[in-house]
């Protein structure tokens, strides 16, 4: 009889329990791990520990210990570098673990692009706002700030004008464990951002599917994506442009297998600019809506190519339908008194429901992915559709607040 293999899944965030419970149905001993013991998805795993899923030290000495087969990092940028350092510790299967620092460092993957000849913002990282102030005039503004190593947008701001720096480079360094910011020329897209999520296999990316971020501009934060839908509406040769700047990343880097969550520009002349490329699934159920448009099951391959198992049958398909993923939100903190959504599109598009608060409780405001109050998978009969629910949402959604 074969030994049931072992597999640590850093975090068990509601978010991540797809990927506990894929573990779990394809007979996997599944152990969880982060700082927070009141996640719901530790009590689904067959055992939870209370490790910091940022502490590489700490989770190498646990991995070590519960002899583990395989290392998963799902839906999460900080712990992709912990989950890399183990596995490479470990000789189990993983990306190389340079290549991830590079991927989950801003200022660095800037660098990166820049070295190697990729359309890239010109962007510089620095510690302190007084390093930035001198040398406001290597920019052209507006630009970003963004702390190096957070994700879901938080920390995320516009810099219109110098006096505006000390407050929102301040802002930016409260979401960086490491205590840094990059500044990046803002970059002007050209239709709608693009989402998704990919995998490769041995270095190539052997599926992909792409999508269209949606923005509120009435947002505290305008910069966090608050739906992506899917298929992207651009044509077979930006799709396929794309690609082939994202393969190029991958052979620079020397990437493995494993998975990868997009944001990605083009501009008026279809120039590709990779905004992030983070080496893990993407949040907002990403995955979930990837399986309904395309059948394939993200979550599963992730877990196989933790093991070292065959990832032959993963390959491109075909989009079916209109799928989307939608943040609910509110743009004040509050208790959450109710949601209210027109029975339509209840009825004919909700196809599933994520909710993180219920009515009575305290929920944020929607500053960065960590003040979500839910996610919808939603399902639409035409383009049109799809695109006009996610671009006015204030037409058939309604969170109030107290």
């Amino acid at each position: 009889m074969d030994k049931q293999k072992r597999v640590l899944l850093l975090g068990g965030a509601r978010q991540q329990i797809p990927s506990i419970l894929k573990a779990k149905e394809m007979g996997c001993y599944t152990i969880t791990c982060d700082y927070m013991p009141e996640n719901p998805g530790h009590c689904l795993a067959d055992e939870y520990h209370n490790e910091s899923t940022t502490d590489k030290e700490a989770i190498l000495k646990l991995a070590q210990k519960l002899n583990i087969d395989g290392i998963v990092c799902y839906a999460s940028d900080p712990a992709a570098v912990t989950a890399a350092y183990v596995a490479s510790k470990l000789g189990l299967p993983t990306n190389p673990y340079e290549a991830v620092e590079i991927l989950t460092n801003k200022d660095l993957f800037r660098a990166f692009l820049a070295e190697h000849g990729f359309h890239t913002p010109f962007a510089k990282g620095y510690m302190l706002a007084a390093d930035f102030l001198k040398e406001t005039g290597l920019f052209h503004f507006p630009v970003m700030v963004k702390p190096v190593d957070s994700s879901g947008s938080k920390g995320i701001s516009l810099i219109t004008k110098p006096e505006e720096i000390e407050d929102k480079v301040r802002y930016a360094l409260e979401f960086s464990r490491n205590k840094r910011f990059v500044i990046e020329e803002y970059v002007e897209k050209y239709g709608y951002q693009i989402a998704g999520d990919g995998f490769s296999v041995d270095g190539r990316l052997v599926f992909r599917c792409f999508g269209n971020d949606h923005f509120d501009k009435n947002a505290i934060n305008p910069y966090v994506p608050m739906a992506a839908s899917f298929p992207y509406v651009m044509p077979k040769r930006v799709h396929d442009k794309i690609h082939a700047e994202i393969q190029r990343l991958f052979d620079l880097l020397h990437m493995n297998s494993g998975a990868y969550n997009f944001d990605i520009r083009i501009d008026e002349n279809e120039n590709v600019y990779l905004m992030e490329v983070g080496p893990r699934n993407g949040g907002n159920y990403i995955p979930q809506v990837t399986k309904y448009i395309t059948g394939v099951d993200m979550v599963e391959y992730t877990i196989k190519a933790a093991l070292g198992e065959d990832l032959g049958m993963l390959s491109m398909a075909d989009t079916v339908g209109y799928w989307s993923y939608f943040a609910v939100y509110s743009h004040h903190g509050g208790i959450l008194r109710a949601i209210e959504i027109k029975d339509e599109v209840r009825k004919n598009n909700i196809k599933e429901s994520f909710m993180n608060y219920e009515p009575g409780e305290q929920v944020p405001a929607y500053t960065g992915s960590n003040g979500t109050i839910g996610i919808l998978i939603m399902h639409f009969d035409s383009q049109e559709e799809m695109l006009n629910r996610m671009d006015h949402p204030e037409e058939w959604i309604k969170v109030q607040t107290l």
